[in-house]
């Protein structure tokens, strides 16, 4: 497979089509899902000449899709409803969890630093 082959994919998978799903419409309302789309490709290519002479070729194409949410259409009103990511709220309160554990640790051992030397 050519570079611009690889190329040629990548910005055809990166498409508004791809964004913006197909309309759902069911008794009077639409919905259009939406996602963010990130993509990224690579290539090389090279030839040496000489006595180690060979060819080489290269390429690779990445592409992730997140649902974001939907646009809701009703009645000639559109609303936005954003996609909820479970996972990135667990993490988050994993992460303030380990904050909290962390610093009540430090105040429990300044206490007893404190009241070793009052006694001391």
């Amino acid at each position: 497979m050519d570079i611009m082959d690889v190329i040629d994919q990548a910005k055809d998978n990166a498409t508004v089509s791809r964004v913006f799903g197909e309309p759902i419409t069911r008794e009077g309302v639409t919905v259009v899902p939406v996602a963010k789309i990130a993509s990224g490709g690579g290539g090389g290519r090279g030839k040496q000449e000489g006595e180690k002479a060979g060819e080489g070729a290269g390429g690779g194409y990445g592409l992730s899709a997140t649902p974001a949410g939907v646009f809701v259409i009703k009645d000639g009103d559109v609303r936005w409803q954003p996609a909820v990511d479970v996972n990135r709220i667990v993490l988050g309160g994993q992460i303030v969890g380990v904050i909290l554990l962390l610093t009540a640790r430090a105040i429990v051992r300044m206490t007893v630093k404190r009241r070793r030397r009052r006694r001391g």
